[in-house]
């Protein structure tokens, strides 16, 4: 047997369950950093360097997120599970998250390069500023990231209990499929 990359009709490949995770896992440790570096003060030894670390895996985010909805539209998605109406909803709420967390993404840009400096990320390379110096930029993009981070993660919230929901009210294969990918004969 060997590793199934892609998807099928039936399962999600490794790729799609990496990137998954990966991304599950970064928005939420950006999350409480997040929330975490704003309650600094500025004697705090992180209080430069929170903010670094936020901005510069919030840029590795973003490329990770293009690669995986890169990925996610050049293969099939597995039959979905469910009735018509929880297959509606996930179709919109797999889109919101989708969107919300690429606006969260932009507006976080936009605050970091409001200033007109470039984003330097982990000393490897900078992201320069393409849009900076309008009106209240950092403040207007801040109360945006702020707030759509927020319900960024609730919706998460929301996504992770409809996949429980599934596993042990419905015993259907929805979060089965998203925690290992089925093994395919060698041909």
């Amino acid at each position: 047997m060997r590793t199934m990359w892609r998807n099928t009709n039936d399962s999600y490949g490794r790729v799609s369950i990496t990137l998954h995770w990966l991304i599950a896992v970064a928005v939420t440790g950006l999350f409480a950093l997040g929330l975490w570096m704003v309650e600094l003060d500025y004697y705090d030894p992180w209080y430069q360097r929170a903010p670094e670390l936020h901005k510069s895996s919030g840029v590795l985010l973003f490329g990770l997120v293009l690669l995986r909805l890169t990925w996610h539209y050049s293969n099939p998605r597995p039959r979905p599970v469910g009735s018509t109406w929880e297959n509606r909803a996930a179709t919109l709420a797999h889109a919101a998250l989708e969107v919300l967390l690429l606006a969260t993404l932009v507006s976080g840009y936009l605050i970091s390069t409001a200033d007109g400096r470039p984003i330097d990320v982990f000393g490897l390379f900078q992201v320069p500023a393409t849009l900076a110096g309008l009106q209240n930029q950092a403040d207007l993009a801040g109360k945006i990231h702020e707030l759509l981070s927020f319900i960024l993660i609730g919706l998460a919230g929301v996504h992770a209990l409809a996949a429980l929901k599934h596993h042990f009210i419905n015993h259907d294969a929805t979060l089965r499929r998203m925690l290992a990918s089925r093994q395919e004969p060698v041909d």
